[in-house]
């Protein structure tokens, strides 16, 4: 068969936004982010520009010059990796462009939930459960964080300590009670 005809893709850029395991921006907001959060993206960036690329680019290059490449692995398997390399680049230097980096310390010592607050809520039954409101890119869920998109990050925004709000489950409605809400300390280390 003729290699025109078995292309594994266009590199389609429209296919950068859904990459697995990482959520689209929804139309037509804002790409929220710590300034942590920007730093290690940014990091992750030049990483991949400046020192993996390269290194990849390299091996190829050499499992080019070595003969048949449809059964030489050094090569398919670097061409397939500077896909994704490329593809990485591609998402970050998008989601880096649209940032809006947000300093959460803006707001130390104030009682009200916004971007970056750490806030500590009850639900009916007593159970307390604390969570950072992080970005979109940025938030893990081992580490007790949420995306400012999630549901319980929408129910628990503008609130303020000692107000209930109502998050809606597959369970029906949950009332939570908001018990303490904490920003880092300006020029403080965020993470």
């Amino acid at each position: 068969m003729n290699k025109a005809f078995t292309r594994e893709s266009d590199g389609n850029e429209d296919e950068d936004d859904d990459l697995p395991g990482l959520p689209p921006l929804p139309a037509g907001t804002r790409n929220y982010m710590t300034p942590e959060g920007h730093r290690r993206l940014r990091a992750e960036l030049l990483s991949l520009i400046d020192d993996e690329r390269p290194k990849v680019v390299e091996v190829v290059s050499w499992a080019a010059k070595n003969g048949d490449r449809s059964e030489n692995g050094d090569y398919l398997y670097g061409k397939k990796r500077l896909r994704e390399i490329d593809r990485r680049i591609r998402f970050l230097t998008k989601r880096l462009d649209v940032a809006e980096v947000a300093d959460p310390s803006a707001h130390h010592g104030s009682d009200q939930v916004f971007f970056g607050a750490t806030v500590t809520y009850a639900n009916a039954r007593g159970e307390e459960r604390t969570i950072t409101i992080k970005g979109i890119d940025e938030a893990d869920s081992l580490k007790g964080e949420v995306s400012w998109i999630s549901p319980i990050a929408r129910a628990l925004l503008k609130s303020c300590e000692g107000d209930e709000v109502q998050l809606a489950t597959p369970g029906g409605v949950e009332r939570l009670e908001v018990l303490a809400v904490r920003y880092p300390a300006p020029g403080a280390a965020d993470g």
